[in-house]
């Protein structure tokens, strides 16, 4: 397969079925959280459990990201980015779609584990294919797009999932089962990039570590990890949960405004590549931050749930503008042979991000309250941005 010149006038190349099948895999992701996000409350009664119990709903789909991700890229550079791809969108299906079956709590988060190891699959393969078929500016554009349809799935599953739990409280989980299809197509029509493939695996790990700096390290997986972790703690945890307490807020009016967030998100996702142009990476990854902040700080301090929606156009832009930079400046520092590799560490700081934040904000709520923990998530934001302008320079 050939890479994309990048002196080519920039436009996305819709005939790639590459592309095609990286974005129908993505637009399924966000079934992982933002589809559970709205029922949280819903959950926590069917269980009989508490704010912290249900919030493992989302941390046990994350968890096995942490630790398998770099497993998941060393097969997938080993093995072949279809094969695992394809592999990993069946298991993520299967075990969704059994939670239908209305098992006990702890079979449920037992199938939500195995769902997270699939998605970890899934999350290195897509990234990893985009990096190995598009290059330079245009690979900004292809990453962009790729969080543009992340963002725009986390901005209708909240009011899919939301719908779906005043049915029951099971119904969320059979949409699971479109993964199937997906799979099916990826079978049929992905074509796995040329390139050579590293098969030694301490030689491998090794390479992939030495092929960023630490100051690089730090400034693109230690961004990834912040800005998930205030995500998926903020928004899909502390909002849910602040909103049904404090206004009686129905799930399907708790998904539309998580959905608002996501809005923003997918629109300044699709203009990274245009800002790619004037800025670096790690510029961009700051100014997210800075949105990111602003956000946070003005949903802590709404006093009404209109307001809250509106504050939350500024982190759902910082989250769009700051993953497909964090992605491509990843991918434009290593060489192809360690390229999922070196972007299945990020999955590992992402998906630690993902699974620490549910978990630190319904913990810390208990004596702080979620409208204190989303002031200090925007200090957090607002320090993160400070920081990588001092790396930058």
């Amino acid at each position: 397969m050939t890479t994309v010149d990048a002196s080519a006038e920039l436009s996305i190349p819709w005939h790639s079925s590459t592309l095609r099948v990286v974005l129908l895999s993505t637009l399924l992701a966000p079934f992982s959280v933002a589809l559970i996000s709205p029922g949280l409350p819903v959950f926590r009664d069917a269980f009989g459990t508490t704010d912290t119990g249900a919030s493992l709903l989302l941390a046990a789909i994350l968890v096995p990201g942490i630790f398998l991700s770099p497993v998941l890229g060393l097969l997938t550079d080993r093995l072949g980015r279809r094969r695992v791809l394809v592999s990993s969108l069946v298991g993520w299906s299967l075990a969704g779609g059994l939670i239908v079956l209305r098992p006990s709590f702890p079979v449920v988060l037992a199938l939500r584990l195995v769902q997270g190891a699939a998605l970890a699959g899934i999350g290195v393969t897509t990234i990893t294919l985009l990096g190995d078929v598009f290059e330079d500016v245009q690979r900004n554009e292809v990453l962009g797009l790729n969080t543009a349809v992340l963002s725009a799935g986390a901005t209708a599953f909240p009011l899919v999932g939301g719908a779906l739990v005043t049915v029951s409280w099971n119904a969320p989980f059979a949409m699971y089962l479109l993964g199937i299809p997906v799979a099916l197509f990826a079978l049929r029509v992905l074509e796995e990039p040329l390139g050579e493939r590293e098969s030694r695996s301490l030689v491998y790990l090794r390479r992939v570590v030495s092929a960023l700096s630490a100051r690089e390290a730090v400034m693109l997986y230690g961004s990834a990890f912040v800005i998930d972790s205030l995500l998926f703690g903020a928004v899909f945890t502390g909002l849910p949960f602040l909103l049904a307490g404090t206004y009686g807020l129905s799930p399907v009016l708790i998904g539309l405004v998580v959905a608002i967030g996501e809005v923003a998100s997918t629109i300044a996702a699709t203009q990274n590549g245009r800002l790619a142009r004037h800025l670096s990476d790690y510029g961009i990854i700051a100014v997210g931050f800075v949105a990111t902040a602003a956000g946070l700080v003005g949903a802590g301090l709404a006093p009404t749930p209109l307001l809250i929606a509106l504050a939350t156009l500024g982190f759902g832009a910082g989250w769009g503008l700051a993953l497909p930079s964090i992605d491509a400046g990843i991918s434009n520092l290593v060489p192809t042979q360690f390229r999922a590799g070196a972007l299945s560490l990020r999955g590992s700081a992402s998906f630690a991000g993902r699974a620490a934040g549910p978990i630190a904000f319904a913990a810390l709520a208990v004596g702080s309250g979620y409208r204190v923990l989303l002031l200090l998530a925007g200090v957090v934001a607002l320090v993160s941005a400070l920081v990588l302008f001092l790396l930058m320079r």
